[in-house]
């Protein structure tokens, strides 16, 4: 029997294969201002940020302000992305069907974006009332805070949930809110996450071997 009694999703790159689409329309937005990025340099130092640190890193790039609509033609831009192109991870649909524990998502998208993204990719059922957003509560990973909130309104304490991360500010979030967390490392290049989480899984199917 799993001693974890909750398990507490981030969404990007764990549910949904979002990461790529999300960051190659910030690179593509980036470069047509002047910032001369590579999608793989951005992959490893966007993954997992917040959208203020992400903005922050092109404006230095380019040396100037971003246009004031940037995030909003972002948004835009990524929406119908995510509408014509998103996919589930691989396995997760199954494996939400199989787990006998509570379960739900933390994330630090707005909660439209995390509705869209589990509505495009049929998952939404799954999560229609635990849905926990850092745009909620202003407070962004790698502070613990969307954790911290999420387990509570789940009915847990941190030391009884397993968080399930796979960026490197999503791991330092879970750990200094005192959860356990999983570095789920199907596209962790560098291998970064194993030196940080308590365990590290690169496919969804062997997760239930592993609580």
């Amino acid at each position: 029997m799993s001693k974890y009694k909750c398990i507490i999703f981030d969404c990007d790159g764990v549910l949904v294969d979002s990461e790529s689409i999300a960051i190659g329309t910030l690179v593509e937005m980036a470069n047509t201002l002047g910032a001369e990025i590579k999608f793989e340099r951005a992959f490893l130092e966007l993954k997992g940020k917040s959208m203020t640190f992400c903005m922050q890193y092109i404006a230095e790039r380019i040396g100037k302000a971003l246009p004031e609509n940037f995030e909003l033609e972002y948004r835009s831009k990524t929406f119908k992305a995510f509408k014509a192109q998103l996919k589930p991870i691989k396995g997760v649909k199954t494996l939400l069907k199989t787990l006998n524990i509570p379960f739900c998502v933390a994330s630090s998208g707005p909660e439209n974006k995390i509705r869209l993204n589990l509505e495009t990719t049929g998952l939404l059922p799954f999560f229609e009332k635990h849905i926990f957003s850092c745009y909620t509560i202003g407070k962004w990973k790698p502070e613990p805070d969307v954790f911290l909130w999420a387990a509570k309104a789940m009915g847990f304490q941190p030391e009884e949930c397993l968080v399930i991360e796979d960026s490197l500010p999503g791991i330092k979030a879970a750990k200094a809110g005192g959860f356990d967390v999983f570095g789920y490392t199907e596209h962790d290049y560098n291998n970064n996450l194993s030196a940080l989480a308590t365990k590290t899984f690169s496919k969804m199917d062997e997760l239930l071997k592993l609580i």
